[in-house]
């Protein structure tokens, strides 16, 4: 008798698509903390709260459209997507697509390289390279490997986030309240929202083969909407915290690194930053699973052949070889506040607007068909 596939689990179908989109807007800055002082803290500690408010509604609302969009055309790839979204046009995405990774992973190994430094005092390379080949071993093994990844550090990482934000209101929650309390400048938190949710939707896209298990569009929706309020649960600790030590807190390289030093607790600094490595490590295999995944439908649809191991482990290596030296050469701050702002409008352009018209009628067209 044949056997039949596992029905998908409810972990599969709900959460699954959420937790692995928190990866990759985790990934970087938001996990130092970077990102949140470029595009939240400008905004003071009440316009800031707004802006994470307004990110987590435009993460909901596109991942559930993303997701429904992806189910109805069996789009599990990216490149598939965005032919069907875009028709002719869908190369201005694998354009801005393959700038997103590069810059990425960049952030990603400037982050690593800058932890390391920090924390045992090594070359920023050490630490680069130390993320590299832990992202090589996990996306080397395809999508179970991938997938059981994303629940395994997640489990960590809220974890040490809910311990985080505790620590930080018994260690200087006076601190907090009276920063709240000092009000602050609160203008452009609309801007600095949309902006940050521009660049990382881009998640939506690079987790699509992990949404095959949804079996309904009240699946696809459910796991719309809590994906945004799964990625932006931790960036709401964070920037509560970093509210303490508001403004001077903005120049840091590590705003974690700062309210680390501010707790003064050896165990639970080292405990912080190994949850960030790995925060940077499921970041960083799921874009470059993403690209693997591509090659992968492309290469049996033309020729028939299944993409070896062998051959994932090589594309891994190509592409973070090319994309540490960037990040050897820039810097986090650097690479933040200039690469993510410009990708934001680009991304909004080929993807947000265009899956929230075009897709939004080629689902409506369809179920008009069935109708009929």
């Amino acid at each position: 008798m044949a056997s039949t596939a596992a029905a998908p689990t409810r972990f599969q179908r709900y959460w699954l698509p959420g937790l692995a989109f928190k990866a990759v807007v985790i990934g970087g800055g938001y996990a130092t903390g970077r990102e949140l002082a470029e595009f939240f803290l400008p905004s003071g500690p009440w316009g800031g709260l707004a802006a994470i408010l307004v990110a987590t509604l435009i993460f909901s609302l596109v991942c559930s459209v993303t997701f429904l969009f992806a189910r109805h055309f069996k789009a599990w790839d990216y490149v598939t997507f965005f032919k069907r979204l875009l028709g002719p046009g869908w190369f201005l995405f694998e354009g801005a697509y393959v700038l997103f990774i590069i810059l990425i992973l960049a952030v990603y190994g400037a982050a690593a390289g800058a932890i390391g430094a920090s924390l045992l005092g090594l070359p920023a390379i050490v630490g680069t390279a130390a993320l590299a080949a832990a992202i090589v071993a996990v996306v080397t093994f395809g999508n179970t490997s991938v997938e059981r990844m994303f629940a395994y550090v997640s489990y960590l990482l809220y974890a040490v986030y809910a311990l985080f934000i505790l620590l930080a209101f018994t260690h200087f929650g006076d601190r907090i309240g009276a920063g709240f309390e000092s009000g602050g400048p609160m203008t452009g938190w609309l801007s600095g929202g949309t902006v940050y949710a521009g660049y990382n939707l881009i998640g939506a896209v690079v987790i699509l083969p992990v949404i095959r298990h949804l079996t309904s569009d009240r699946d696809a929706i459910v796991a719309g909407m809590i994906a945004g309020p799964l990625a932006t649960l931790p960036a709401l600790l964070f920037f509560i915290a970093m509210i303490g030590f508001y403004p001077e807190i903005a120049g840091a390289t590590l705003p974690s690194d700062f309210l680390l030093q501010q707790l003064d607790i050896p165990v639970f600094h080292l405990l912080f930053q190994l949850m960030i490595f790995s925060a940077l490590l499921e970041s960083g295999a799921s874009s470059v699973h993403a690209i693997n995944e591509r090659i992968a439908r492309a290469l049996l649809n033309r020729r028939g052949i299944t993409l070896s191991n062998r051959a994932r482990l090589a594309i891994a290596l190509a592409l973070l070889i090319g994309c540490m030296f960037v990040a050897d050469r820039f810097g986090l701050v650097a690479l933040i506040a200039t690469g993510y702002r410009a990708l934001a409008y680009v991304l909004i352009a080929v993807y947000v607007i265009p899956v929230l018209t075009l897709g939004v009628w080629q689902l409506t067209r369809l179920k008009q068909e069935q109708i009929a």
